[in-house]
């Protein structure tokens, strides 16, 4: 009787926390047929399925890091919708009434996670790395056969044949903002970037804003498309190399998979999801940078893990290193905090293993020669501009822009006077956008000296220290997104961008099947909210399998496991430190490694499982 009134108790907290209208409890707007975000039906079928998943699951033993992992994205589901909701924790800490009814719906998520991690442990002992049984379907049975056999090349075509509709209905390119800029500073135009650096040559108006390898990229292929034939043409043949490259790294991952032993069956639903998620072949045609810095990024993951499962006891060849060496250097390249992705991660490899340590120390340290040179000598000598100190200052600025906003009587006239000089004081309240501090960070002076940047971070510290919680809110009011698989923003790209056709600069332009592109576009979109499939596409939920990943890891004594997720991981860190709160293109290095890393790790625990 105890255990039932215990198990009822629960399942009203997890009802309070999936369907209770806390934002018209906190608005005052509450009545008696809005007290829940969902019918009547729904809840009391959703009830009754909870009453019996606790019954059965919740009184199951987990281990510590689950229970830590259970608390954690109860954390997160709590703030997330509260930030999701009104831009601020006060659902959670808004008035008693509120804490309370939080503190009941912790309960009922806290429970939730933990009777989930109860059924995953028992499917996970049940479960097992199967190949498919006996096909009966012929065609089928010789497309396994030939997918066996060539499981590079066969993928590989297949997914050029999946995703040839995006590059007909996309052709030449889907160009957004960002590579539109770049197009334009490869042609030396004067842009928005080097209007915030000091320039360092006048007659180079290229900044390091974007990097430059992939700034040049784009201007060369508009170049050689001119040659041959248009411009237009120029930025297919970007798009083109750019969906090869994609499509064979994507390729590798699923020879890879075989060569480690995973099952067929298990490859084949790998390839299922490269052919028809869209958010692949939507990027494969965009020409932002992310792309191919996210194709390096997996080809790097994989080395890790290779490092660590396959060539744990053996020396690596002179070709491997060189391998490593060039893919390390890419990610450096195609992306301005992948050189810190590297740093983070690569040297904790050395750690473990003790017969590639020199030759993983001398990797390293040609990786560090190669990109110093390339950063310090010839950036400077092309005369391209460093790009703005800003960048690194989205955190800061947003809580002082959130400190004014809410407290602007606590500031003081030289307070006043050097936030005006260093970001722009009379519209800083209303240009501070909770989720994007490109409004605010946008105004930096530049030529705000080191003195003045020293007494704004004392000036910063001073309001940390009396309003923290200002502070605190204004960093995760930015980041919520990462971690609150509720949140889904800035997904992909598909518009027409014409910023290159002005001055006729270059003559980009799409073809007639608008209506095609308006149903790929819809299919892109609409994606990440269908049940279940688009958690694929979920940036909060992917970190949240890293998460997971680390638990089981830990569970299992397999801790060295951990450093093939570092690279992710120093990525999701990176996520936080930008201007925009949950932006798809900076989460994609481990959104669309995911698929295959699951794969990988699910055998890592099955091996370690007898191992406990």
């Amino acid at each position: 009787m105890k255990n039932k009134i215990k198990i009822l108790f629960i399942t009203l907290c997890t009802i309070g926390a999936f369907f209770l209208n806390s934002e018209g409890i906190y608005q005052n707007e509450i009545s008696g047929s809005s007290i829940f975000t969902q019918g009547l039906f729904v809840v009391c079928v959703v009830f009754f399925f909870l009453y019996w998943f606790y019954q059965k699951y919740m009184d199951h033993k987990i281990t510590v890091p689950k229970k830590i992992l259970s608390a954690l994205f109860t954390f997160f589901m709590l703030f997330g919708n509260s930030y999701l909701l009104i831009d601020s924790w006060d659902l959670v800490f808004g008035s008693p009434l509120l804490f309370g009814l939080s503190i009941f719906m912790a309960i009922g998520y806290f429970f939730f996670f933990k009777s989930a991690f109860s059924l995953l442990d028992q499917q996970l002992a049940k479960w097992k790395m199967t190949p498919f049984k006996k096909v009966g379907n012929k065609y089928f049975r010789q497309f396994l056969d030939w997918f066996n056999r060539h499981p590079f090349l066969v993928t590989f075509l297949v997914l050029l044949l999946c995703w040839l509709i995006y590059i007909i209905a996309f052709y030449p390119i889907i160009l957004s903002p960002d590579p539109s800029f770049q197009i334009k500073q490869y042609f030396n135009e004067h842009t928005k970037y080097i209007d915030w650096v000091i320039q360092r040559d006048p007659a180079v108006n290229m900044t390091t804003h974007h990097p430059v390898i992939h700034t040049a990229l784009l201007g060369c292929c508009i170049q050689l498309g001119r040659v041959i034939f248009n411009d237009n043409f120029g930025l297919f043949l970007y798009s083109l190399l750019q969906v090869l490259t994609l499509a064979a790294v994507l390729s590798y991952t699923v020879y890879y998979a075989k060569k480690v032993g995973i099952p067929d069956k298990y490859r084949f639903f790998l390839l299922l999801i490269y052919a028809l998620v869209p958010m692949f072949p939507l990027y494969a045609m965009s020409g932002v940078k992310d792309t191919y810095y996210t194709a390096f990024m997996i080809l790097y993951v994989l080395i890790l893990f290779d490092l660590v499962h396959v060539r744990k006891n053996e020396k690596i060849s002179l070709k491997y290193a060189l391998y490593l060496l060039v893919v390390i250097t890419l990610i450096a390249l195609f992306r301005n905090n992948g050189l810190y992705v590297v740093i983070l991660s690569l040297p904790f490899v050395l750690l473990v293993s003790k017969k590639n340590r020199y030759c993983l120390g001398i990797v390293l340290v040609l990786f560090l020669a190669i990109t110093q040179v390339y950063s310090k000598v010839l950036i400077p000598a092309l005369g391209i501009s460093e790009g703005s100190i800003r960048e690194v200052l989205s955190i800061p600025f947003q809580q002082t822009a959130r400190y004014v906003k809410e407290h602007e009587e606590e500031v003081t006239k030289d307070e006043r006077e050097l936030y005006d000089k260093i970001l722009g004081y009379d519209d800083l309240a209303t240009r501070y956008d909770p989720e994007k501090a490109d409004p605010v960070k946008n105004m930096y002076n530049k030529n705000t000296t080191k003195e003045e940047l020293s007494q704004y971070f004392h000036y910063w510290l001073q309001g940390l220290m009396k309003y923290p919680d200002t502070y605190i809110q204004a960093t995760m009011n930015n980041v919520y997104g990462y971690f609150y698989p509720n949140s889904t923003k800035w997904y992909v790209y598909y518009k027409y961008d014409d910023r290159i056709t002005q001055n006729d600069l270059v003559d980009y332009h799409y073809n007639q099947l608008e209506p095609l592109r308006q149903v790929l576009s819809s299919w892109g979109v609409s994606f990440p909210y269908i049940p279940v499939l688009g958690l694929l596409a979920n940036v909060g939920f992917s970190a949240w399998i890293m998460f997971i990943m680390i638990g089981y890891l830990l569970e299992v004594k397999k801790k060295k496991y951990i450093l093939v997720l570092s690279p992710l991981l120093v990525s999701l860190l990176v996520c936080v430190a930008s201007p925009v709160n949950t932006y798809f293109r900076y989460a994609m290095p481990y959104v669309f490694v995911m698929p295959v890393l699951v794969l990988l790790m699910l055998k890592v625990r099955k091996e370690g499982e007898n191992h406990v």
